[in-house]
């Protein structure tokens, strides 16, 4: 039985992972800042309870288990930190990620490593042509400079530790049939916190079902058998999800207060300058900018598909 070590395991990301990993006959143990609960009476599990910058205890988990794979969900939005994403913040997941890697890259027991990334890191495209893995990067707000610098250093340690298999997953805002806030936030004025849609709803952005996240990683683990697996990776939902779509979901699954109509996304392409330089979005991890919401810019999710068919979405998600 392989043994996994999941850090940020009790959030909501990184207790889906650690359920599926369970279900496939690994070991999990999960480091976490707080305890979920999740661990009650479920055989092979096992999590500890300590703040991210803890080394000691870190280091007593590597030192004490055989461990075999890493997947670092911690420091994830929606995972274990909020929408805000502080300097304080940014400089701690630094500080950890040094520490972690240079265990789970000297580790002679540990044979792969995954980082959970985000798909922020991209540059915004000039055109509706999908984002691939070798796009251009331009990490601007604080989330996507601070999962930018963790990129860099595990590219690093690879570079020096060529035996390990390495896998940086850039993903999309994520969603469950209970976990909404992502979704809500495509079609909420951040000025006023009002929800709004354009004409009929007819625009899409790029969402990822947490069950097509935790599909891809079940995937990977079991199927990367060597280092030519080693890479980056967009995982995201096969097709846009549209405003409308959101709001028959919410008001199907959940309650939805009024929507207001408003006039079509494409009058303010000529204001783009106006609504892109607000501050808020550099902190704001799901701040909604007017200038790109009619670019309907998807990830060319090709590569990972090779491993996993993302069959969740929207309207079957659970």
């Amino acid at each position: 039985m392989e043994k996994v070590l999941v850090t940020g395991g009790c959030g909501l990301i990184g207790q889906h992972i650690c359920s599926g990993l369970l279900k496939k006959g690994f070991e999990v143990i999960a480091i976490d800042r707080e305890e979920s609960g999740y661990n009650e009476g479920k055989l092979h599990y096992s999590s500890v309870i300590c703040s991210p910058t803890d080394k000691n205890a870190i280091a007593e988990v590597f030192e004490k288990n055989k461990i075999n794979i890493v997947i670092l969900a911690a420091c994830t939005v929606d995972n274990d930190l909020g929408p805000i994403v502080t300097e304080e913040q940014m400089q701690e997941s630094a500080s950890v990620d040094k520490f972690i890697f240079r265990y789970a890259f000297t580790d002679e027991n540990v044979k792969m490593v995954m980082l959970l990334s985000t798909d922020q890191v991209y540059q915004f495209p000039k055109s509706r042509e999908p984002i691939r893995e070798d796009s251009d990067l331009k990490p601007v707000t604080n989330y996507a400079v601070m999962k930018y610098k963790s990129e860099k250093e595990i590219v690093s340690e690879v570079s020096r530790h060529k035996d390990k298999i390495c896998c940086i997953i850039r993903f999309s805002p994520v969603y469950t049939l209970n976990f909404t806030d992502n979704l809500i936030a495509k079609i909420t004025d951040p000025k006023d916190g009002s929800n709004f849609v354009y004409g009929q709803g007819q625009y899409g952005f790029q969402m990822c079902c947490v069950h097509n996240l935790v599909d891809f990683i079940l995937c990977y683990v079991k199927n990367a058998d060597s280092t030519s697996y080693t890479g980056i990776y967009n995982v995201g939902d096969r097709l846009l999800t549209t405003a409308a779509d959101i709001i028959t979901f919410m008001r199907e699954k959940h309650r939805l207060g009024a929507v207001m109509q408003k006039q079509p996304a494409g009058t303010f392409s000529k204001l783009k300058g106006i609504f892109s330089a607000n501050k808020d979005e550099k902190t704001n991890y799901r701040y909604l900018d007017f200038a790109k919401i009619e670019n309907n810019n998807m990830l060319d999710n090709t590569k990972a598909r090779k491993l996993v068919n993302f069959r969740w979405d929207i309207h079957n998600t659970k």
